[in-house]
């Protein structure tokens, strides 16, 4: 589904973690991240323990330019795929925090 469509589904029944998760990640691959992170907030606003959507979250703010935002999004998503037990989310999102920070 286009942007456009995940759009005109917001605010309606179907809105939720899922629906925001999926309008930032096609944002984000479309080149706006500003945008992908707004989108990704609100998915987390849903369901704060998406792990997958602190995972793109991070990358949505590396790509807008917020390094220190990207590595509060792994470091939050690592606890939140710790206590949903993601073990591979975690794993992801350590190597990317350790990439931010480590330079």
């Amino acid at each position: 589904m286009n942007i456009d469509g995940l759009r005109a589904q917001c605010g309606g029944p179907r809105d939720g973690a899922l629906l925001r998760f999926a309008l930032g990640g096609a944002l984000l691959d479309a080149g706006d991240a500003a945008a992908a992170v707004a989108e990704l907030r609100q998915a987390l606003a849903f369901d704060p323990a998406y792990s997958a959507a602190w995972k793109l979250l991070g990358k949505a703010c590396l790509a807008a330019g917020d390094t220190a935002g990207a590595a509060d999004a792994w470091r939050r998503g690592i606890e939140a795929a710790r206590q949903r037990g993601d073990k591979q989310a975690e794993k992801e999102m350590t190597v990317f925090l350790r990439r931010v920070t480590t330079g």
